[in-house]
C-alpha cells in the first residue's frame, strides 16, 4: 500500500464502506470460515452482508466470490461456505487416484528432463480439475450483477499474477462509478468474473497449472502481490477487515536446529514469503500512515488528501496451525502421503508447508473452530468494528497489537 493508495479515498473516514479482504493460504483457508460464523451470529440482521466490498486472493478468492453471489443473505453464504470446508476432501482440489497423481508427476518429470508436453499440455505436480468442478457447483458468478444492481454489493475483486507481465492484477467487477488504476506492478482492471479468475488467483506455481485467462496465462494472486490492501482503498473502502492466513514465527523459530533444512522447510518460507510478508507489511505501513494522519495539526490536516483508515486483522498464530497440521497429517490420502513423504513434510520442520496442503474435512473442521472460537473471544472489537462510529484510534491501537507492530513513538 502506498501513500497514493490511501489519497484515493475521499470524504470522511467513516463514510466509504466497509471491505473484507481475505488472503491466500490453502487449506488454512478454512479459518476464515469460522471467523465468518462468529461475525454472522452477531449481526442484528443476518441477511444485510456488513462488507459491500469483498477482496481474495488465492484460496481466499473461492471464500470471497461465494460470499459475494450471497451478498443479499450473508449469513446464507457462510452457511454455504461452511458445509463446503466441513465436508471437504483433497480429492475435492486436486486428483488423489494413484493414475492421476503419478501421471502428473510423470509428466513434471518429462517436461523437466526433456522438456516433452509443456506446448500441448499444462504442466504441474498436480492435477487441479476436481477444484475447476467444485467451483462450478458452489459459486454461481452470475448472481454478480444482480447483487450489484440491487445495491447489495459494491464490488468484488480478485487478484492474480500474470506470467507474461510480470505484475498483479486486480480484477474487479463492480458499481459503475469505479475505474481502473495502474501502479507500479500492480493494477486494477474491470471485468466480467469467471471461474477462470478464481482458478488462476488459486493456482500455486508448479504445483497447480497456470490458467489461460483471456489469451494470456496467469498464476497464483499471492505472487508478487505487493499491496494486499490497496485493491480495498482503491474501490471506496473506509473501514477493512482482513483475515489473515498466519502470524508469528511458528515453532521452528522458537526451536531451531542446525541440519541443512529440508525440502519441505524451504517451500514452507517460500509460502509464508507470497501468503504472509507482504500483507503483514501493508498492514504495517497503514498503521504508520494513520498515526502520521493522527498527529497533524488541525491546520495541516485540512489541506492534505490523507485520510485515517480503519482496520482490524485476525489471523491465527502459525504455531498453532504447525501443532493441528501435525496432529491430522495422517488425514491426506496415502498417494499423496507417499509422494510428499521424502520432502521432509511430515517432519516437525515441514509442518508449516503440511498446514497449507491438508484439505481433508478432520483438519478444515480444526481450522473452522480455531476461527470461531478466536472471533468470539475478539467479540468486543468485532462489533465495534462492525458500528462506524467507533474512534480511529482506538481499533488502531487493538490492531497494532494483534501483529505485534512496534508502536510508534508518542510525539
Amino acid at each position: 500500500m502506498s501513500v497514493t493508495d490511501i489519497n484515493s479515498i475521499e470524504g470522511e473516514h467513516n463514510q466509504g464502506p466497509a471491505a473484507l479482504v481475505l488472503s491466500g493460504g490453502g487449506a488454512r483457508a478454512a479459518y476464515q470460515i469460522g471467523v465468518l460464523r462468529a461475525i454472522s451470529e452477531m449481526l442484528p440482521n443476518r441477511h444485510s452482508t456488513p462488507f459491500p466490498i469483498i477482496c481474495g486472493t488465492s484460496a481466499g478468492a473461492l471464500n470471497a466470490a461465494a460470499l459475494a453471489t450471497c451478498a443479499d443473505s450473508f449469513g446464507s453464504g457462510v452457511d454455504k461456505l461452511q458445509d463446503v470446508w466441513s465436508n471437504f476432501s483433497s480429492s475435492q482440489v486436486y486428483r488423489t487416484d494413484w493414475p492421476g497423481v503419478l501421471g502428473s508427476a510423470m509428466r513434471w518429470l518429462s517436461n523437466l528432463a526433456f522438456g516433452l508436453f509443456n506446448k500441448t499440455v499444462p504442466v504441474s505436480l498436480l492435477n487441479n480439475a476436481p477444484l475447476a468442478q467444485l467451483l462450478r457447483e458452489i459459486v454461481d458468478l452470475k448472481q454478480l450483477p444482480h447483487m450489484i444492481d440491487e445495491g447489495h454489493l459494491h464490488a468484488l475483486c480478485i487478484t492474480a499474477c500474470s506470467y507474461s507481465r510480470g505484475d498483479s492484477v486486480n480484477f474487479y467487477q463492480g458499481v459503475s462509478q469505479l475505474t481502473d488504476w495502474h501502479r507500479a506492478r500492480r493494477r486494477g482492471r474491470r471485468t466480467l468474473l469467471s471461474h477462470e479468475h478464481l482458478m488462476a488467483s488459486s493456482a500455486i506455481p508448479l504445483i497447480f497449472p497456470a490458467v489461460d485467462v483471456a489469451g494470456e496465462y496467469y498464476g497464483d494472486g499471492a505472487l508478487r502481490q505487493l499491496a494486499p490492501i490497496s485493491p480495498a482503498l482503491h474501490l471506496g473502502a473506509s473501514r477493512i477487515l482482513v483475515i489473515g492466513a498466519g502470524t508469528g514465527t511458528g515453532s521452528a523459530a522458537k526451536s531451531p536446529v542446525m541440519s541443512y533444512p529440508s525440502l519441505a522447510q524451504i517451500i514452507g518460507h517460500i509460502m509464508s514469503s507470497s501468503f504472509i510478508d507482504s500483507l503483514e507489511m501493508d498492514l504495517e505501513r497503514m498503521h504508520r500512515i494513520n498515526h502520521t494522519v493522527s498527529i497533524l495539526p488541525p491546520d495541516l490536516l485540512a489541506t492534505t488528501p490523507l485520510k485515517p483508515v480503519k482496520y482490524m486483522v485476525i489471523s491465527p498464530q502459525l504455531d498453532k496451525l504447525e501443532v493441528l497440521a501435525a496432529r491430522y497429517a495422517h488425514t491426506l490420502p496415502a498417494s499423496i502421503q507417499l509422494f510428499v513423504r521424502g520432502s521432509g513434510m511430515f517432519k516437525k520442520s515441514g509442518s508449516n508447508l503440511l498446514s497449507y496442503l491438508i484439505f481433508e474435512a478432520p483438519f478444515t473442521k480444526a481450522l473452522i473452530d480455531l476461527g470461531y472460537t478466536e472471533a468470539k473471544e475478539r467479540e468486543v472489537e468485532l462489533r465495534a468494528f462492525l458500528q462506524p462510529g467507533l474512534e480511529p484510534d482506538a481499533q488502531a491501537q487493538d490492531t497494532s497489537t494483534v501483529l505485534n507492530f512496534r508502536r510508534p513513538p508518542q510525539v
